[in-house]
């Protein structure tokens, strides 16, 4: 992350999609699937923001999540 801060990470199950596969989110644009996260079980992710406002703002969503490469 230090070398890239613009980029977007999500937190994947790796048992539904392998880590670090490109993939595009919708409403959140293109990102790696670099991380595993605790609670992220079938068919959901957790997307990296840069606060708790932006967390917030987020907010929990059903999106459309496409693997690029």
């Amino acid at each position: 992350m230090t070398a890239n801060p613009n980029m977007k990470v999500i937190a994947v199950d790796p048992k539904v999609m392998p880590l670090g596969s490109k993939v595009w989110v919708e409403g959140y644009g293109e990102a790696i699937a670099g991380d595993t996260g605790g609670a992220i079980k079938g068919n959901r992710i957790d997307v990296l923001v840069g606060s708790d406002g932006s967390a917030n703002s987020w907010g929990r969503k059903s999106v459309k999540v496409k693997v690029i490469e």
